[in-house]
């Protein structure tokens, strides 16, 4: 292991191990924390990755914890990597609200002060991270990428963005169209200023009508999630894929909310979604 990564906490579970590590990001200018699940070796190929992207409030160990997602991993031969949410630290600009600041980075990278030297996740996300686990770990260059809420606008919005990058995306109850909810645009105009041209490059709406590669997403919607109606309109991204003759599966599912209890019922499906993409 190079000398950049710190072992925080080890656990044996389903035959693998789910790890986190400690290391210095230079995009984000701050120490990181992510979770990562190995499986057990399942011959000598190295194993594809699935990065799992947490939502607001969330830290790198909500997915880990809460999701359930180890036993099917272990199964499949997937490996997990689950990163934190934001950049943290004394020397990182916060905000007192929930959805502001550190555990609300949005994915994105921030041109305004007082977050513009930190708040760069996109680059950590798309770059600076995948390099650091490559360099670290034997895993195969396939990946796919998953989220929930915040992160399942980040996991479309990565994979809308870099089709060639991963083999599939998914996510539950994503923020599809952030430049017109509240969340994301409290978000976009505080981390990107008000020219809303700079803020579509991070909206999955947008993105999905200029695409010109495609590649196949699921998103499951629990139909009593709280945050539906004002917040995530997956129905806007839905319309979109129809009318491009997009690979989207959108799944309504009744009686469920916005919480981990929702992802822990459906995870099993996306990942064997993504593992029929990368094992392919």
């Amino acid at each position: 292991m190079p000398t950049t990564l710190e072992l925080l906490e080890e656990h044996r579970l389903f035959g693998g191990w789910q790890q986190r590590w400690r290391h210095h990001s230079s995009v984000l200018g701050c120490n990181m924390t992510f979770g990562i699940f190995l499986p057990g070796p399942q011959g000598d190929a190295p194993p594809p990755v699935v990065w799992c992207l947490a939502g607001l409030t969330c830290t790198d160990e909500n997915f880990s914890v809460k999701s359930g997602a180890q036993r099917v991993a272990a199964e499949l031969g997937l490996v997990l990597v689950m990163p934190d949410t934001s950049p943290r630290g004394d020397e990182v600009p916060n905000d007192a609200a929930y959805d502001l600041g550190q555990g609300a980075g949005f994915y994105l990278n921030a041109t305004q002060e007082p977050w513009r030297q930190n708040f760069h996740m996109y680059d950590y996300i798309n770059e600076e991270l995948p390099a650091l686990i490559a360099a670290s770990f034997k895993v195969s260059d396939r990946q796919a990428v998953m989220g929930h809420s915040m992160g399942g606008h980040g996991a479309l919005m990565l994979a809308l963005r870099n089709p060639q990058k991963f083999a599939s995306a998914s996510a539950f109850a994503p923020i599809v169209n952030p430049c017109s909810v509240p969340w994301g645009q409290k978000a976009f105009n505080a981390y990107l200023g008000e020219d809303r041209e700079q803020w579509r490059q991070y909206d999955s709406c947008w993105l999905m009508q200029q695409a010109q590669q495609q590649l196949p997403l699921l998103i499951d919607q629990g139909d009593s999630d709280q945050f539906l109606a004002d917040q995530l309109q997956p129905e806007q991204l839905e319309a979109i894929a129809q009318q491009k003759g997009w690979p989207l599966t959108l799944r309504i599912q009744p009686g469920y909310d916005h919480s981990y209890f929702f992802i822990s019922s459906f995870v099993e499906d996306h990942l064997r979604f993504h593992a029929q993409h990368l094992l392919a």
